[in-house]
């Protein structure tokens, strides 16, 4: 599922990429923006924690002539009034204007580093608003953005998480990926992945290693049992021919079915008033 992702998300999607401060998501954020270079889409990118240098570096022997950087770190808050955006701008207007700049028809993708640095700053429900406009105001092709889970409340990231279309969480060490992904038709996705991520940004999926030693399947469970669970021939036979208390045997069928004729005799005691002449004397008629 993560290669898909990989190779584009569908018209009008938005992927979040979920790190924390023990697992990085960054680098998987830029192997998201080589391989949309790669595919000659436009991308936009607005970076509140990387300079422009380090994105570019790290993306070196990408075709970055399609990268468009747009400077959120040299000064977010807009104190010097030496960036080129700044926090209070992250609004639909705004990053339509931004996106307006690119000269291709096809709508660009929108890469925001990081969506955290946002939420700081800006209330919750405008970010919402902003990224559902820009999802479904067709400015941008696509949404891809990091998310500090680790820095925001749980009803936040779930909140922000219902928003998008797909959702990375790294963890395990930053080589798990435990993806969400929810198709057109409402159905949604969910699966584990591991990978490695090489020197230029390509992402190589791994097989998950097995959870239990194949030797330890094996393994018989009464092989240190103080006690004996098998049965030998001579036992088996043993056993086959006992017959068991409530087996009847043909001969005993055969005595209780036999049928015999039969009388009912009764024999008064000495407290029975019993008149043979009139049987009916005891009642009071």
């Amino acid at each position: 599922m993560l290669h898909d992702l990989l190779q584009g998300l569908d018209a009008g999607g938005f992927l979040i990429i979920q790190d924390s401060c023990s697992y990085s998501g960054r680098r998987l954020l830029w192997s998201f923006i080589k391989a949309a270079l790669n595919r000659a889409e436009v991308v936009h990118v607005l970076s509140f924690e990387v300079s422009e240098d380090e994105l570019k570096n790290g993306l070196k022997e990408s075709p970055i002539e399609r990268l468009h950087f747009h400077n959120a770190y040299s000064d977010p808050l807009g104190w010097t009034s030496r960036g080129a955006f700044t926090v209070d701008q992250f609004c639909v207007e705004r990053v339509a204007q931004l996106a307006k700049q690119s000269s291709r028809v096809k709508p660009p993708i929108l890469v925001i580093d990081s969506l955290s640095w946002v939420l700081r700053h800006v209330s919750p429900p405008a970010v919402c608003k902003t990224l559902q406009q820009l999802k479904n105001g067709g400015f941008v092709g696509n949404l891809i953005s990091l998310l500090h889970s680790d820095m925001h409340p749980r009803g936040m990231v779930g909140s922000l998480c219902q928003l998008a279309t797909s959702v990375i969480a790294v963890a395990a060490g930053g080589d798990q990926a435990k993806i969400t992904r929810r198709l057109k038709s409402g159905k949604v996705l969910q699966d584990e992945e591991l990978f490695s991520i090489k020197d230029d940004l390509t992402v190589v999926g791994q097989s998950k290693p097995s959870r239990a030693d194949p030797k330890e399947q094996e393994a018989d469970p009464t092989a240190n049992l103080t006690f004996n669970l098998r049965l030998s021939d001579t036992e088996r036979d043993a056993k086959e021919k006992l017959a068991l208390p409530f087996v009847f045997s043909k001969e005993k069928k055969a005595a209780l079915l036999h049928t015999s004729s039969g009388r009912i005799v009764y024999e008064p005691d000495a407290n029975d008033d019993y008149d043979q002449e009139d049987p009916d004397d005891d009642l009071d008629v």
